[in-house]
């Protein structure tokens, strides 16, 4: 089993800056790929950036540019978010998949952008 924490949501005025953190623990040595999602009110969850055990990188093609993904070695990921705008507003979640394709998720951290 592993779980995740996440931390760092809030609320910021448009072309502020956040950076989201995701503690993770338990079983970490199973998974081979972490990121985050996003989910605002009456939408789909969507992948925002995800890193894999092979050192690839994505991000979604709404926050190239102004998100970083990032993790270090204490099994902490995150998510520095600069330029943000009102679009961005959602719930951040934290996501890891382990080698025998199980699905962890955080409980979400909201972050709010004002106009």
């Amino acid at each position: 089993q592993v779980q995740l924490v996440e931390s760092g949501g809030g609320l910021v005025q448009a072309g502020g800056s956040l950076r989201l953190s995701c503690a993770a623990s338990g079983s970490t040595f199973n998974i081979i790929r972490v990121g985050w999602y996003r989910q605002a009110p009456g939408q789909q969850r969507e992948l925002v950036a995800s890193i894999s055990s092979g050192g690839g990188i994505n991000y979604a093609d709404s926050v190239k540019g102004r998100f970083t993904i990032s993790g270090d070695a204490k099994n902490t990921l995150y998510l520095q978010m600069n330029s943000l705008k009102p679009e961005d507003t959602a719930v951040y979640y934290c996501h890891g998949l382990s080698l025998d394709h199980m699905n962890y998720w955080g409980k979400g951290t909201l972050v709010t952008v004002s106009s």
